[in-house]
């Protein structure tokens, strides 16, 4: 293909300027078409909304201004001030001071160890039923040897549940049964103490304590001639046929 003859009379050369320049008139055209607003300016309605337009005027409630007298004032201090001499001699007390110097010598008695009393305090020793050398003697089992002793008490001590033994009437309705087991401690006069329970229910370990509570009065067991505490325990059925 042969070149053209003029190069400068291409009418191509500058189209897509040309084009550039067209677009963004035409751009700008149709933003200012958007943006344009048109106003009534009419009268009419001018005059209509100062007629809707509320009164905002209105009228302030006068207040009466209350004129509070001042409080008095305070009494004021008397002008003449009468001065009262003290004509009574007032005696000051010496305290002694109750310090002593290292140097002072003190008069106390001398005492000698033959004048100095010792007292024995009665500890109360505790020992087993099984090992204490005199067992405690139920009344009525004074006589025999200490094995017969032994069997007596143990002895009297079954008879006098049996005898006071009462079912509770309470567990008797409710079908409560079982095993108490009570511990109790003859003391150093023969008296029962410390009397403890374990058993399935109380009314059951209420009832075994006051069996056990009701025991008599024991000779006290000994121990190398002296009265001593001795623990005990017995077991108590709760049955119902």
């Amino acid at each position: 293909m042969k070149p053209k003859k003029y190069t400068k009379a291409d009418l191509n050369r500058n189209s897509g300027l040309y084009f550039l320049i067209g677009l963004t008139l035409v751009l700008f055209l149709i933003w200012r078409a958007l943006e344009y607003k048109n106003y009534n300016t009419s009268t009419n309605d001018v005059v209509l909304a100062h007629m809707l337009e509320p009164d905002l005027q209105s009228e302030v409630a006068l207040t009466e201004n209350i004129k509070i007298p001042p409080p008095p004032a305070p009494p004021a201090a008397p002008v003449l001030i009468e001065v009262v001499e003290n004509t009574e001699e007032i005696e000051e007390t010496f305290i002694q001071s109750t310090e002593t110097d290292q140097d002072a010598k003190i008069d106390a008695p001398i005492i000698s160890v033959d004048d100095i009393l010792v007292a024995e305090l009665d500890e109360e020793i505790t020992v087993p039923f099984s090992v204490i050398e005199e067992i405690p003697v139920f009344p009525g089992c004074e006589k025999g040897t200490d094995l017969e002793k032994r069997a007596c008490f143990q002895k009297k001590i079954q008879e006098h549940v049996k005898k006071n033994f009462k079912y509770p009437d309470i567990a008797l309705e409710m079908g409560v049964q079982g095993r108490v087991y009570v511990q109790f401690i003859i003391d150093n006069s023969g008296y029962i103490t410390n009397i403890r329970a374990r058993g399935p229910d109380l009314i059951l370990e209420n009832e075994a304590e006051r069996l056990i509570a009701s025991l008599p009065k024991m000779i006290p067991g000994k121990q190398r001639g002296r009265s001593v505490k001795v623990p005990y325990s017995i077991p108590v059925n709760f049955k119902l046929m």
